[in-house]
């Protein structure tokens, strides 16, 4: 199995992804979270790479994709789905499944609004789309949604640190499974020109996808997407509930727990892979 790195040039943004399998294979398109990259998926492709053709792009303001400055672009979420809807036309993508993680859920789900119909399955690991999958960390962030004062922006900078990212990765992670390259790049990301206050952006922007909840989940009434919900039940940031959640909607959705926490592929991609080729196996799509 070989991975390929590559660009494509999206309006003013150059967009970095890794892709590995047949060309005519189905498609998985891996969208990662906070404050990592595709770096994320480093484990997981080569486990589906023989059965589909997986694609991971950097989303803008992570990794190795470059955009411009704050000066020159917003950095919200529908930009962020603006570009990744702009990449997937640039990769000549009419059908795929999703693999949705932390900032990747709302980034998806809003491609999947726009263009319902290329949308063949959704894999949530830690996605959420449920404000009963919100933990009581998210306290600050929801106090600079509420008031985005300069003080509680301040504030969200804990968030950014290296102790932060590193809790992220070790909390309700197995200890002795757990590499430390993960956390260690992602800091490195933070320390880039304008990274911290890019951040800053999104958290505030983060807002949108709350509000947009009661959409994303009319579209799971209205279109049935096939989904399986893989979760870290120790995530401190997403709870159980929020996978729980998804049955609501989707009464056929498929809920599965690991013994994992937030960046569950850190520690159990092999389990998750199995899931997904099982999963994604059964789908006629």
């Amino acid at each position: 199995m070989t991975v390929r790195y590559g660009t494509k040039q999206v309006g003013n943004v150059s967009v970095f992804y890794r892709e590995a399998g047949p060309a005519d294979a189905p498609v998985l398109l891996l969208l990662h979270g906070f404050p990592t990259a595709s770096h994320m998926f480093r484990d997981l492709i080569p486990l589906l790479a023989d059965r589909y053709r997986v694609i991971a792009p950097d989303l803008p303001g992570f990794g190795n994709t470059v955009a411009p400055p704050r000066a020159a672009f917003e950095y919200s979420f529908d930009r962020l789905a603006e570009v990744i809807g702009g990449f997937t036309d640039a990769m000549r993508l009419t059908r795929y499944a999703l693999y949705i993680f932390d900032y990747g859920a709302p980034v998806g789900f809003r491609l999947a609004l726009q263009h319902p119909e290329r949308i063949s399955a959704i894999i949530s690991q830690n996605g959420n789309a449920y404000i009963e999958g919100l933990s009581a960390e998210w306290g600050p962030w929801q106090a600079y949604w509420r008031e985005p004062t300069a003080e509680h922006r301040e504030a969200c900078r804990a968030s950014l640190t290296d102790e932060a990212i590193r809790f992220q990765y070790q909390h309700g992670a197995p200890a002795d499974l757990l590499s430390p390259d993960g956390y260690t790049l992602d800091r490195q990301y933070m320390r880039r020109p304008e990274a911290q206050e890019i951040q800053l952006d999104l958290i505030l922007s983060y807002r949108t996808n709350v509000e947009r909840y009661p959409e994303f989940q009319a579209y799971f009434r209205r279109h049935r997407p096939p989904l399986l919900a893989v979760w870290g039940k120790n995530d401190a940031f997403f709870i159980p509930p929020g996978a729980e959640a998804y049955k609501r909607d989707l009464p056929d959705a498929e809920i599965h727990f690991v013994d994992a926490g937030h960046f569950a592929l850190e520690t159990h991609h092999a389990e998750i892979a199995g899931l997904i080729r099982d999963f994604l196996g059964r789908q006629k799509a």
